[in-house]
């Protein structure tokens, strides 16, 4: 389906919205769903509106409200979910995931800034390209013009404060926000020590737009900066992320006798710091681990299409290709007191592509397909190791590069039974190449040690799915039923135990595991998720949605251990819901609901955390046409919702309760 359209423009005010190129029609044959502007309303965070959306998996259920950058990666479908993520994100067309890891920094994306979103569920062959690997996230930004557009400040328990403002004047957009907390401890209970400490956070991001009409086409510049400091549960432990942006498009809508085409090129900078540390058996100290202090990477990319069509016909073709380079720089072995080992890591990766898309129409009957090639590399791989105090290497390493092409395609067929019910099928192939970060940046979490892999080759996605869906005069639903087979998927797959040393790796101590990323056989899938919405007399407006999926690894001859094992950090089941009573004008009573099944923590299913269920409350008092005071209250219930476990057995949890207060306005 289309993204949703912006509402209706009101009074004398005149908006414009990014320059893109509509979809083809061809969209409404393939598994999407929009994240409606009151779900984006009622969500601080981006991460957390578009989980509202069963099979859309956060890694160890945890929100960048506490998450590590490395860890905010986003799949679709509870396939394999992954800390780098296996979705691609855009916003007006343009990647919004870390050259470096794959990852989104959420808070650079505030939901104020945003007009809709739309999820595609299934491989993005087609216009998205790699990374789109489980589907895709689209994302329009608000548009120029229209004064206030939306403004939120809240306050709430454990000294937090967040405040974010999105404004349009002729020909330009701006958004700002900016978040700050005391944090919550995740590890809590009789096994905290006084090693534990609160996930705290402060966050601050600005992005503007301006944008020219320059003959028939419109032409956009977009710039944005990011920062975002974190704890990370440990004394001693913290991250830093910090980036810009740059999006340059160009573009001329579609007309009836006219072709239309758009012309993007971007850039993306980051860096990430992290520091961890190894925790005493007792959890009342820590010892420094890895001191990962600098990691620089670039990203660039161009892409370009061209639509046309006549009659029932209508057609896209286009090319886009990335470039990202990057290198960590870390302090590790620590001994008596001191580091005594760095450590250089990193390489470059691109990849370019072209795809034909089409589609015919002719009521009741959609018809659409396309195809895509793709090229992609990896290169000027190092890995060099020295001793701190001598500067003798002690490791000087530079793997072997590797490359490809890689064919892709999908297809898919809607029929409009009547006014008020649709079938559909489509199947579809993606692949998404490793990034820089699984390539070559090893990782520890207290005694769990994670090693990189520079053999690692893309992983490749097959999949076929049918759907049905229609509307009433209260109710609109869907369901889609659908089968995925993920080939080569990057898993961390267990190598060994510690107390023991290992090659590269060195010394892991007790009770901690040591992993290596791996292309590990094959992940079969297969499963149901289904949505429905309404309102009841204008009162009682209501959401449901659902997702089931049953996964199992074949680990093949690579990974013997994790045949039939669940993937990891992939719930079978995951439901939804909410409701949104007005039992007066100027009164609105809010509840969101998310139950998840257990998940494994690991690849060898040793792990589990249990089912989770939380509820969210929010109630608003409106004090003027689109201006709101709010008492907001998350995890109302005080569950603890299990998040991650050690080898040891220590369990660490979601955010308690959280009472907020806010006003909030939107146009």
């Amino acid at each position: 389906m289309p993204p949703i359209l912006p509402p209706p423009l009101q009074a004398e005010s005149v908006v414009v919205y990014a320059p893109r190129l509509a979809p083809l029609a061809g969209e409404a044959a393939f598994d999407a769903v929009q994240v409606s502007p009151e779900v984006l309303r009622l969500n601080p965070r981006l991460d957390e509106a578009l989980t509202t959306t069963p099979g859309v998996s956060l890694f160890r259920r945890t929100t960048s409200l506490a998450a590590n950058p490395t860890t905010q990666g986003l799949s679709l479908r509870a396939i394999a979910p992954s800390g780098a993520g296996r979705a691609l994100v855009t916003l007006d067309g343009a990647p919004q995931n870390d050259p470096f890891g794959g990852w989104v920094i959420w808070s650079a994306l505030p939901p104020e800034g945003l007009a809709a979103a739309t999820i595609v569920r299934g491989a993005g062959a087609g216009p998205y390209g790699a990374g789109a690997l489980t589907g895709v996230v689209a994302l329009q930004e608000r548009g120029a013009g229209g004064g206030l557009q939306a403004f939120d400040a809240s306050t709430g328990e454990r000294n937090s404060y967040r405040a974010a403002v999105a404004y349009g004047a002729p020909g330009l957009f701006m958004i700002a926000s900016g978040e700050s907390t005391a944090g919550y401890t995740p590890v809590r209970g009789d096994r905290a020590g006084a090693a534990d400490r609160p996930l705290d956070l402060r966050t601050a991001n600005y992005a503007f737009r301006v944008q020219h009409a320059i003959g028939e086409a419109e032409g956009s510049a977009r710039f944005g900066l990011y920062n975002e400091r974190r704890g990370s549960g440990l004394a001693g432990a913290y991250s830093e992320a910090s980036g810009l942006s740059a999006t340059f498009t160009l573009a001329k809508p579609r007309q009836p006798e006219a072709l239309g085409w758009r012309l993007q090129t971007w850039m993306r900078a980051s860096d990430f710091s992290n520091s961890s540390v190894a925790v005493a058996a007792d959890r009342n100290s820590t010892t420094p681990a890895n001191d990962q202090y600098s990691t620089p990477a670039q990203g660039y990319g161009v892409n370009a299409a061209v639509q046309g069509g006549g009659g029932p016909f209508g057609w896209e073709a286009g090319a886009d290709a990335r470039l990202t380079r990057g290198v960590e720089f870390e302090r590790f072995r620590y001994m008596n007191g001191a580091f005594t080992r760095d450590r250089k890591a990193g390489g470059q990766t691109s990849v370019a592509g072209i795809y034909v898309d089409a589609d015919w129409t002719d009521d009741p009957w959609l018809v659409t397909g396309g195809v895509r090639l793709d090229a992609w590399r990896a290169s000027g791989a190092v890995r060099r190791e020295q001793d701190t105090a001598t500067g003798a290497l002690t490791l000087d390493a530079h793997p072997q590069g590797s490359d490809g092409v890689t064919p892709t395609a999908r297809a898919g067929v809607r029929y409009t039974v009547t006014p008020n019910l649709w079938l559909r099928t489509a199947a579809y192939a993606g692949f998404r190449p490793p990034t820089l970060n699984e390539l070559h940046r090893p990782f520890r979490v207290g005694n769990d040690v994670t090693e990189a892999n520079p053999s690692l080759k893309p992983e490749k996605l097959y999949g076929a799915e049918a759907g049905l869906g229609g509307e009433a005069s209260w109710v609109q639903w869907s369901a889609t039923a659908f089968y995925n087979q993920l080939k080569d998927p990057i898993t961390n797959v267990t190598v060994g135990f510690g107390p023991a040393t290992f090659p590269t790796a060195g010394f892991i101590p007790a009770g901690g595991v040591l992993r290596q990323r791996q292309n590990a056989g094959r992940i079969d899938a297969w499963g149901l998720e289904g949505d429905a919405s309404g309102d009841f007399a204008a009162m009682l407006g209501w959401r449901a949605a659902f997702a089931y999926t049953h996964a199992r690894v074949d680990g093949g001859s690579a990974a013997p251990q994790l045949t039939d094992k669940r993937p990891a950090q992939a719930p079978a089941f995951a439901a939804t819901g909410g409701l949104e009573w007005r039992p007066l004008a100027p009164l609105s009573l809010a509840a969101e609901l998310r139950y998840e099944s257990t998940r494994y923590e690991d690849d060898l299913n040793s792990r589990k955390l249990k089912a989770a269920f939380q509820v969210d409350a929010r109630a608003g008092w409106r004090v003027a046409e689109a201006t709101e005071v709010y008492l907001a209250a998350d995890n109302i219930a005080d569950v603890d919702i299990a998040v991650g476990q050690t080898a040891d057995g220590v369990n660490s949890y979601a955010a308690p309760r959280t009472v907020r207060v806010g006003i909030s306005y939107r146009r």
